[in-house]
């Protein structure tokens, strides 16, 4: 039986992850996967040995705190490679962690493929020597991801992105499914949809949460027909939002639903920069990008990303502020509802910003991504 080791540490890898794993299940291949992911990834036989849940950490002073339990993690996955000897290794994302794991598997002689690759093209372009010395492949998502690498002489390939697999058409084009919709969650026709989403880790709810709580307070005061939903995030749980709650006296709905059924109850959306700016921009939904660090964490932040301009992954994209996006100092509860009010009271600035991003689906290519990272792990595995 072939074995592949797996790193899924964020939570949107751990989607991606899982349904290469679905894939190989639908095929009847009889391959034994182990190393890091989710819960679910268990349940469908994934061997875990980190658990994405308490590893998805971001920054210097969060990696920092959890430098130990990382360091146990990663000698873990070192020795059971060493061990097991997988034939092919693929690492998500998480770049300082699988890019060091990389150097270790590769000094092995362990095949390594990168899948959901660093923004190497935005910020901290040296990263991408050391992708090309310790990589066999590094599958992209983006079709201007491919020139970058090409010109670095680093193999590559475009299987487009996974997040359009996870699309039901409904969601964009149907305004009857959309009144259902909404209707079936107590939101009436008449109200303005204030969409909230801190992020998907501990310390991004911990930054994040109460400035957008206390955003949907100052809004809500001059709009009141204004419904705060809350989207909760694959990696926590209903009862772990409730606890910053207590204290929120406006009505609210708290969801935990798949990402774009939620996105798609929302007319403007609030968000955490990440992944999920690019699922509210799939769906057209005029957004508002924030980002809050603990202070050193930002220290470093400033220091190493460099030549780029934008930090929201739907502005880097397009090529420019489509959605303002704003962080550190700049994350303040009065500027963030100055910028959602933006668009309840300004119509053709709205319309211009959902015309921006119909062209963001434009740049993922086409369907079927999951397939095409299975059919080039194929090069490695047995027939």
């Amino acid at each position: 039986m072939d074995q592949v080791l797996i790193v899924a540490a964020e939570a949107s890898s751990v989607t991606y992850a899982q349904r290469v794993l679905e894939t190989w299940k639908k095929q009847g291949r009889k391959i034994h996967a182990f190393g890091v992911g989710s819960q679910d990834m268990e349940n469908m036989g994934f061997e875990r040995l980190g658990k994405s849940e308490e590893m998805a950490v971001v920054g210097a002073a969060e990696i920092i705190s959890q430098y130990s339990h990382l360091k146990g993690v990663f000698d873990t996955l070192v020795a059971e490679a060493e061990k097991r000897r997988p034939q092919v290794a693929m690492v998500m994302d998480y770049p300082e962690f699988n890019l060091m794991l990389a150097k270790k598997l590769h000094a092995l002689g362990i095949s390594v493929v990168y899948y959901i690759s660093p923004q190497v093209w935005a910020w901290r372009k040296g990263r991408v020597k050391t992708i090309k010395k310790y990589c066999k492949k590094v599958f992209v998502l983006f079709p201007f991801e491919l020139p970058f690498y090409q010109e670095h002489g680093v193999p590559c390939e475009f299987v487009g992105h996974p997040l359009l697999d996870e699309l039901d058409d409904r969601l964009l084009n149907d305004p009857e499914y959309l009144k259902t919709h909404r209707n079936q969650c107590g939101i009436q026709d008449n109200e303005i949809v204030l969409g909230l989403m801190p992020g998907s880790r501990s310390m991004e709810l911990k930054q994040h949460f109460q400035i957008q709580l206390d955003t949907a307070r100052i809004l809500s005061k001059k709009y009141a027909n204004l419904k705060i939903v809350i989207l909760t995030a694959p990696t926590f749980s209903k009862e772990q939002m409730q606890e910053y709650l207590e204290d929120f006296r406006l009505p609210y709905i708290l969801l935990k639903d798949e990402s774009f059924r939620m996105i798609h109850l929302v007319d403007i959306v609030l968000v955490a920069s990440g992944t999920a700016t690019l699922q509210v921009g799939i769906l057209r939904k005029p957004m508002v990008i924030m980002y809050k660090m603990k202070w050193l964490t930002g220290v470093f932040a400033k220091i190493f990303v460099r030549g780029t301009k934008y930090f929201g992954l739907v502005n880097l994209i397009l090529g420019k502020e489509a959605v303002p996006e704003r962080w550190q100092g700049e994350v303040t509860p009065e500027n963030m509802a100055k910028l959602v009010e933006r668009y309840i009271v300004d119509p053709a600035y709205k319309a211009q910003v959902i015309a921006d991003l119909e062209r963001v689906r434009q740049y993922l290519g086409d369907r079927g991504a999951t397939q095409r990272v299975v059919k080039a792990l194929d090069e490695y595995l047995t027939p």
